[in-house]
């Protein structure tokens, strides 16, 4: 299932998992980002961390999908992982608008729910609470904003 895919179905955040795992932050986010191999580590390791999340060290390291050029999972999901609770807020109410616009219904908040997602990403974003992909994600799924080539250097 991978690390990232469990913490999503858990609803745990990386920072939740490292205080209750004994792992650093910065591994567990490391390999949910992909820039570290997870069957790379110790099984001491795998083993924290399958302890933490109730499950076995064989759900940990089965293999999610990868970029060969990048490395990265070919799955974005990981990009709504730990995100701070004001845009998880901001997202779903975002996530609910379309929903209605979409099905055709007259929503009248739909600019408010808008303009707070789009407020809420980028103050997360310029206060490094997530980061510029995070932020860039979110903007291309729940804004539906087309990034631009001038945007790409970001």
């Amino acid at each position: 299932m991978g690390l990232q895919r469990l913490l999503a179905q858990k609803g745990i955040t990386k920072y939740y998992l490292s205080k209750i795992s004994g792992i650093p932050k910065t591994t567990i986010a490391d390999i949910c980002a992909g820039r570290s191999d997870i069957g790379r580590c110790s099984a001491r390791t795998v083993q924290l961390l399958a302890r933490a999340l109730d499950c076995t060290m064989e759900e940990i390291l089965e293999e999610a999908a990868y970029d060969d050029e990048t490395g990265l999972p070919l799955s974005q999901g990981y990009l709504e992982c730990g995100l701070p609770d004001f845009l998880v807020v901001s997202v779903d109410n975002m996530r609910t608008a379309w929903e209605r616009i979409d099905r055709g219904e007259k929503y009248l908040r739909w600019d408010c729910d808008y303009c707070t997602l789009q407020s809420d990403i980028n103050n997360a974003e310029v206060n490094q609470l997530i980061s510029s992909e995070q932020a860039w994600y979110l903007r291309e799924k729940y804004l539906r904003i087309e990034r631009t080539g001038s945007d790409e250097s970001d």
